[in-house]
This record gives C-alpha cells, structure tokens and sequence, in this order.
C-alpha cells in the first residue's frame, strides 16, 4: 500500500513538536512527507527540509502557506496544520476551501465560534477533518478503554486526571526565566493553559468513558514569572453521573509533565502514569492488586500486532503513541478517500452522503470537528464559572454537532 502523500504547514525544526511529528508521520510507512512550507522564516524553512526532506525526491518548499495551497491541488493527500493555535482557524478554513483534507495539531482553534465557523466549512466541503490528540495512542490507555467499554468494571464513579508542567517558575542552571512561545503568554477568551494541557484531559476523559461533560465548577490561578493563567483545578459532573476532578499545570515545580489518569468503578479502580506508560495498574473488590502490560494474557487491546513494534518488556513511548495515532488517521483517511471515490453514481453518492451522517468509515480512535466542539464548549463553560465563582451548564447542544469528520 502506497504512502500517504503528505504536506506540512508549520512544523519546523524550531518548533517545539515539529520534530515528533514528522517521525511519528514515519515511523509506520504511512506517509510521506513530500511538500511544505515549514516557516515564514527563510533559513528556518531551508533548514527543515534539509532534515526533514527525502532525499531521493527532494521536498517541494514554499514561502508561504498560501502558495502551497495554490501549487498542491491534486498532489498531495492530506495537509498537516502544525503552526501555533491561534493561527489554525484561518488555515484549517483555507485548507478545506481550497479541497484538501486536513489533519491539525490540537487544539484545533481558540474558542468555540471559530470551532463552528470550521464545522460549517467543513460540512459544505464534504471535507475530511481530524485533530491529533496524541496521548489516546498510549496501548495501555487504550487497553483501559477497551475493559471500559466491555463492562468489566461495573459502573463508572468517578475520574481523576491531572497533567502539572513546571514550565512557568522554572529557571535554567543560572537562575535566568525560561521564556516559552509568545504565543502560548497569552489569554484569550479561554485561557491558554486550558487550550494547551486542558483540551487534552477532557478528551482522555471522554475518550476512556464514553461521556460527556454536563455541569463544571472552576478555580484558576496565576503563579510564577508570567502574568497569564498557569494552574487550573475542575470539577465536573458528566453523563452517566461520572464525578470528574481535573487539574492540570505550568506552575508544579518538579513535574516534566506528570499526566496521571485514575479510574474507580464499582468492580475494578485503575491507575496510569505517563512516567510509566507500559503498565496499568489494577485493584478489584477483592482486594487483589494486578500489573497489565503488552504481553499479560487475556488484554483485549494492547497485545495487538499494531502496538508491538518490539516485544514487551523493550517499553515503548510518547512518540510511538503518536505513531499510533497517525497510524489510525491515515486508515480514516484511505477509507474517506474510498468512499469518495464512489461518488460518480446516485446511489453511491447517497451511501457517502449516509457515511458523513453516520460515521461509518470513522476510526474509534480519530477524533475530528464533533471532539473540537465538544471540548471547547466544556473549557467556555470553565471560564464562566472562573468568572461568576459558581457552577455552569455545559452547552450540550452546541457540544453535539450533526457530522463527524
């Protein structure tokens, strides 16, 4: 099976993720990295496609993302959007208007108007969407998932995710501020910290359960060396009366980036670490205590070819779990383009139209504009508590768009 043809916008060797991308986008076969426009720095850009380029057919590099998308059309199979959030909306629309199908880093925008001004493009497109949240490429977390989703563990109780960072009281060996991005230094309509670390706690959350957030109270904070929001603490109530307590940080001195995910159900509670990612710790009634990893018996999910590059007990990690993720993008996206391909008769063209409703040819583990919305509309409601200190509504119909991908 032939590569994804694949073309970056942003994603530079001065980015902080470009890097990891372009080896997960590798790693696999999947794609093939065959155009960009890496920077609108010029040594930057040249810089990238030395590095990032295939030697045996040298990358197509632009100056601006504008002229790749006017010189691309019918070259390349997906656009990858990797530059800061507050630039995605504007490019994502772009994209789609110009034809081609989009993968974006996340967080796909910077609120929920600019998520549904794309929902309505993307609709009217037929386009393809999908937003890359890496950290649900973890096998064991899609291991834990899968127990989730096959009832093992009795009703759903409560939640408890956290994602502290240090990055905002850090110094360097002598004692000088370690400045981030400028773009990640400012606050918007929803703070930056929920938009960078937040969006992606709501979605393991959902993504673990199955649910959705209906009610949220909030508490923020602003510590260390810059004035902006850096710690925020949650409590959210979603469906099925699953109790949530979210915190996630730039201001926890000590933590690289202390993901953790706790889970406690009527029959089993479970415990996962990103510092330990190949283990899944597991306690039931009884009092029995259990160690999963790739290769215990009886796992559903993460035994599975896909996830064993090498055998377990050889732990693999954060970039692998991207692979996995654009591993699973790329089988969304050959079953778009085949489905697209069968729009030359009525009949076909119905069974696609019916595709888009239902989401037939969607991968369970790609998320699109529907988690976008979803995930906006639940970090709004956040502010608004942040802002009248008392809890909101999550706004379920806006959070329930009627097309996926």
């Amino acid at each position: 099976m032939c590569p994804l043809r694949l073309a970056f916008i942003g994603g530079s060797i001065e980015s902080a993720i470009g890097r990891t991308h372009y080896i997960a986008t590798q790693m696999d076969n999947e794609f093939i990295l065959e155009a960009a426009c890496f920077s609108t720095r010029a040594q930057s850009n040249a810089q990238s496609a030395e590095i990032f380029g295939n030697h045996k057919q040298p990358l197509r590099i632009y100056t601006h993302y504008k002229e790749l998308l006017e010189n691309e059309r019918g070259n390349i199979d997906a656009i990858c959007v990797l530059t800061p959030t507050p630039t995605h909306k504007e490019i994502v629309i772009e994209s789609l208007l110009h034809g081609f199908n989009v993968i974006c880093e996340k967080t796909l925008c910077l609120n929920l108007e600019e998520a549904l001004q794309i929902s309505t493009i993307l609709q009217e497109q037929r386009g393809f969407l999908a937003v890359i949240y890496n950290y649900t490429g973890y096998p064991m977390l899609r291991e834990l998932r899968a127990m989730l989703c096959s009832k093992r563990f009795g009703k759903i109780y409560s939640v408890h995710i956290e994602m502290p960072q240090e990055g905002f009281v850090r110094c360097d060996e002598n004692g000088r501020v370690i400045k981030p991005q400028d773009w990640r230094l400012q606050d918007s309509k929803i703070p930056i910290i929920s938009l960078d670390l937040g969006i992606h706690c709501q979605n393991i959350i959902s993504f673990l359960t199955n649910s959705y957030p209906l009610e949220c109270i909030a508490m923020k904070a602003s510590y260390g060396h810059f004035n902006i929001v850096s710690d925020i603490n949650i409590l959210a109530r979603y469906e099925s009366d699953i109790h949530v307590n979210m915190w996630f940080s730039k201001s926890a001195l000590g933590a690289r980036n202390g993901l953790q995910v706790r889970i406690y159900a009527e029959n089993f509670s479970a415990t996962w670490l990103q510092s330990d990612p190949e283990i899944l710790l597991l306690n039931d009634k009884n009092g029995n205590r259990s160690i999963l990893d790739r290769a215990s018996p009886h796992c559903l999910e993460s035994n599975k070819p896909r996830y064993n590059r090498f055998k377990a007990g050889h732990p693999a990690g954060f970039i692998e779990a991207f692979a996995n993720y654009y591993s699973d993008v790329a089988s969304s996206l050959r079953e778009y383009l085949k489905s697209k391909e069968c729009t030359h008769t009525k009949a076909k063209s119905l069974h696609l139209e019916q595709a888009f409703a239902q989401r037939d040819f969607a991968n369970p583990y790609v998320f699109g504009i529907t988690e976008s919305i979803r995930g906006l509309a639940f970090f709004e409601s956040a502010q608004q508590s942040l802002q009248t200190k008392s809890l909101q509504p999550v706004l379920k119909s806006l959070a329930q768009p009627t097309m996926q991908i």
